[in-house]
């Protein structure tokens, strides 16, 4: 029998999750440039419209330097997109948080990203939730 490694199906899968990924950030690229944005600052920009959050978690989430998102939360903030605020609970503490512009844009991001959106229309409810389960099963989020 062989390993999971060289076994046909877990290959395929591998292949396929591989394709869905490279499919995902070539048409998260294109939509972040109809924004004059780089995929970069289109990631932020989209973590902070769900809420703002210090430079420090940014980077957890997008696993980069904390001087990386220095950087690209002070170009988007340049263009009006994102502010720095204090943070409520340590004042110590700056937030980033998208502006009412920056919440636009975020949102016109997430709606021109049609490829994931499109293929999962067409799985029923039951489909999209055991994938769903699934991918958090993969990523050891079982609890999320």
């Amino acid at each position: 029998m062989p390993s999971t490694r060289t076994d046909p199906l877990t290959l395929e899968v591998v292949e396929l999750i591989g394709t869905v990924v490279a499919r995902y950030h070539e048409e998260y690229e294109q939509a972040a440039a109809q924004h004059s944005l780089t995929g970069a600052q289109a990631r932020v920009l989209s973590l902070l419209a769900l809420e703002p959050l210090p430079m420090r978690r940014i980077a957890r989430s997008l696993r980069c330097e904390p001087s990386n998102v220095t950087g690209i939360v002070d170009r988007l903030e340049a263009r009006g997109l994102v502010e720095r605020r204090p943070d409520p609970a340590d004042r110590r503490v700056k937030l980033a948080a998208p502006t009412q512009d920056g919440r636009d844009t975020a949102r016109r991001l997430r709606d021109a990203l049609d490829f994931a959106r499109e293929p999962l229309a067409g799985l029923s409810v039951a489909e999209r939730s055991l994938l769903r389960d699934l991918l958090r099963r993969m990523l050891g989020d079982d609890a999320a």
